[in-house]
């Protein structure tokens, strides 16, 4: 499925995860060099990746963890294939790690990526914060949502070609989960 929204390009949507592709926002225009250090040309594009969470993600419990692990590893299961499929067409590509806000395959920088202020500053979503958490309110997942973030230097409609491809990945995704 493709269509548009808030000028993104929304190129999967589910009950359980949507990704879009749109330009980098303010913060990695201005501090890419700090995040990203061995890039030496600008980013191109961000996807994001959007999951829904089974339960709300605004408590701190055993069960809250479990979940937000899990889900970290579809992300980067997901986000390491579109990043490899990407470098394999020539272009720098990396994925944050959500936990932690580094890259996962690049030299890390000095500063972390929020994936939370990315979704704010991209799709407009709320965010608000909740003993020491980012919480993003989706329109339709409320606070059941858990953010991922790839970045590349691929222009749009490769980014597009690449995550067509990928669509059994994201079925898949939904039976593991």
């Amino acid at each position: 499925m493709q269509r548009t929204i808030n000028n993104l390009q929304l190129t999967a949507n589910d009950e359980r995860v949507e990704v879009y592709i749109a330009s980098p926002h303010q913060f990695l225009k201005e501090h890419q060099q700090e995040l990203l250090p061995d890039w030496k040309i600008g980013v191109v594009s961000t996807i994001l990746f959007l999951q829904r969470s089974r339960i709300p993600l605004r408590e701190c419990s055993a069960e809250v963890a479990q979940e937000k692990d899990c889900l970290r590893a579809n992300f980067i299961r997901y986000g390491c294939q579109i990043v490899f499929a990407l470098q394999d067409l020539g272009y720098r590509s990396d994925l944050f790690d959500p936990r932690y806000g580094y890259p996962l395959l690049s030299r890390q920088g000095n500063i972390t990526f929020d994936d939370s202020a990315a979704v704010k500053a991209l799709l407009h979503y709320p965010v608000s914060s909740y003993k020491n958490c980012s919480l993003i309110e989706h329109p339709n997942w409320g606070n059941n949502i858990y953010p991922g973030t790839i970045v590349t230097q691929a222009k749009h409609h490769i980014v597009e070609r690449v995550v067509a491809k990928t669509p059994q990945l994201l079925d898949r995704l939904k039976t593991i989960y």
